[in-house]
């Protein structure tokens, strides 16, 4: 008898602390936005999601909340997400013909119980019949094209927005995992601070993500790269336009890029032997935002003495787990987290 009859509409979701991307089954990739909700706060509903509520960030007045309600990969505003989430789910049910799906939704390995049930709350709530958990890593793992199902070893550095997850995946288990929460937004951090102190200039998130984006690099350039940036001079509070070299974004990121590299070589440390001489023939595995970095691949196999390797379309990783996993029910049922308990 089989355990799962997932039908020809079932849902995937990666709920990311940066983006929420879903995909409906033998359709693909259908939404993919930030993860940003604007509530009104008189009456609690919703004015805008994903885009449209990125750009409100920072700029609402005092009747209207813009906030991002996942927080290092989990929920930390559960009304926010459960409204985003309710929202999201009818828009695509309604475009899809989609009724009462079943999800299986991508969460970070680390999570606990207590979020492990508001993450299902939130989705049962937003109109799913059913909901499966899968960790973000072996969602990840499975979206790069990676055996997980197999009897060897594999490894896969997923950096999202709010957490960085190095795995080593063997059997369709996690053999060893280390969760860390510093990813994409940190680095954003990083870089607002040092513009803030080297440079005297305020500049927002959305001005540190393109300098990361566009010139960010984990080690030097074969030819350095520049862009122009406007913030508020701290001296005198006006506009003011200033370069931003990409060795200066290097600097700016290094404390943390170096602590991503010492989790990937602190999980391959606790790895079992066996399953380290795959991982040393096969490589490491980069996906998540954080994987496009420039010459991140390159710091970490110098590092590690390793091959590295960029998943193709590492942003969308997580979500292609999901669907993979919808598609294939049987044969990957074990890496789902709380199909695991309910047998």
């Amino acid at each position: 008898m089989k355990l799962f009859n997932f039908g020809g509409k079932d849902i995937g979701i990666d709920l990311g602390t940066a983006n929420i991307l879903v995909t409906v089954k033998d359709k693909g990739i259908v939404l993919n936005e930030p993860s940003v909700v604007a509530i009104d706060r008189k009456n609690g509903e919703i004015l805008a999601t994903g885009h449209e509520a990125k750009e409100m960030l920072g700029r609402t007045p005092n009747q209207i909340k813009a906030v991002r309600p996942l927080k290092d990969g989990v929920i930390a505003d559960f009304t926010a997400t459960q409204l985003m989430l309710k929202n999201i789910l009818a828009k695509i049910c309604r475009r899809y013909n989609v009724g009462r799906p079943r999800v299986v939704v991508g969460v970070p390995s680390g999570i606990t119980e207590v979020e492990e049930r508001a993450v299902e709350e939130s989705i049962i709530q937003a109109g799913a019949r059913e909901v499966y958990l899968i960790e973000e890593p072996m969602a990840a793992a499975i979206g790069a094209g990676l055996e997980v199902a197999e009897p060897t070893g594999n490894i896969i550095v997923d950096i999202g927005g709010g957490t960085t997850e190095v795995a080593v995946i063997s059997l369709g288990g996690i053999v060893v995992s280390h969760s860390l929460k510093v990813a994409g937004d940190e680095l954003d951090d990083d870089i607002v601070n040092y513009v803030k102190r080297e440079m005297g200039l305020a500049i927002g998130a959305t001005t540190a993500e393109q300098i990361k984006m566009q010139i960010g690099c984990a080690c030097p350039l074969m030819a350095e790269m520049s862009m122009e940036i406007r913030g508020r001079d701290l001296s005198n509070g006006l506009p003011r336009n200033v370069t931003i070299t990409s060795t200066q974004a290097e600097e700016a990121m290094k404390d943390s890029i170096n602590e991503i590299v010492e989790i990937v070589k602190a999980t391959l440390e606790k790895t079992p032997p066996e399953l380290a001489s795959d991982i040393i023939e096969k490589g490491i595995y980069l996906a998540g935002g954080g994987a496009l970095i420039k010459n991140l691949d390159k710091l970490i196999s110098a590092k590690t003495d390793m091959p590295v390797y960029v998943a193709e379309d590492p942003l969308d990783c997580v979500v292609k787990g999901t669907e993979k996993t919808l598609e294939d029910l049987e044969k990957l049922k074990t890496v789902l987290i709380n199909a695991r308990k309910r047998r």
